[in-house]
């Protein structure tokens, strides 16, 4: 059942998946822009069958959260992250972070300003530097996000980024996607949502202490150079790298299988931890 956090401007909505015993920890899951919660349908199976809680919250604008709000992008998911986990956690614990493309950006800047929150990253196909993008590219883009026509580019767009194997439902999950941008304001939020800058991301990388886990799509078409994308955050971050071969922008979605035991590992060594 889909709950919502209140919010000044409007409501997030998320939804909590419990382990049948006693949990072991939280992690909050969020997705890049364009995208919506259910991203995660596939991984969250796995973690919580291992004895976490899992919450998935849709970005403000996305899904069934609010397009109310005055500001989108990096540093307002990361407020929107704090927020959350504040929400969520219990007794005072700290909460890992996941954060897919552009909300891998926001988690980093939750985890610089709020480590006593923050006690580990997972970052997935993740945006924490703005790209060497032309001037034409960056227009080029630009032109095609605009709301009168964003539903069919972006239908059109999101396969490309799912490089290598897909999963069995993609169809379906696209129908959802694409539903979701038809919904009155959606169109219009999508398309702030893409003109945010990820230097607010870049500005704090070197600040994060929490463990971090960066797990990148080895044929991500989003990066010229995926691995050596992941290698940069790994070293900025102190953190590890896992490269998911035959995976674009979406490891967690298209190998759940293989990118659960790393993310339970750093789960499992943060509760240790705590």
């Amino acid at each position: 059942m889909t709950s919502h956090l209140d919010l000044p401007e409007g409501r997030l909505a998320y939804d909590v998946h419990v382990p049948a015993g006693p949990a072991r920890g939280l992690l909050l899951a969020v997705p890049g822009m364009g995208d919506l919660r259910s991203t995660y349908r596939h991984l969250v199976p796995l973690l919580t069958a291992a004895g976490y809680r899992v919450a998935t919250a849709d970005l403000r604008g996305h899904g069934e959260s609010d397009t109310s709000f005055s500001a989108y992008g990096d540093e307002a998911t990361a407020g929107d992250i704090v927020a959350l986990a504040e929400a969520l956690r219990l007794d005072g614990e700290r909460v890992v972070v996941l954060g897919n493309s552009m909300a891998a950006g926001a988690a980093v800047i939750a985890a610089a300003e709020r480590p006593d929150l923050i006690a580990g990253l997972v970052l997935s196909g993740p945006f924490v530097r703005d790209g060497e993008i032309g001037a034409g590219m960056r227009l080029m883009f630009r032109l095609l996000m605009q709301p009168a026509w964003i539903v069919p580019a972006w239908r059109a767009y999101l396969p490309s980024l799912f490089a290598g194997r897909r999963p069995d439902d993609f169809a379906e999950e696209l129908d959802r996607v694409v539903a979701a941008l038809r919904r009155p304001g959606h169109r219009r939020a999508f398309a702030r949502t893409t003109r945010t800058t990820h230097a607010p991301a870049e500005a704090v990388v070197d600040r994060v202490a929490a463990p971090t886990l960066v797990v990148m799509g080895a044929a991500d078409p989003d990066f010229p150079d995926p691995a050596a994308e992941a290698a940069w955050i790994a070293e900025r971050t102190g953190g590890e790298v896992l490269l998911v071969e035959e995976a674009g922008h979406y490891p967690h979605t298209q190998r759940p299988e293989v990118v659960a035991p790393a993310v339970l590992a750093l789960l499992d060594r943060v509760t240790a931890a705590a």
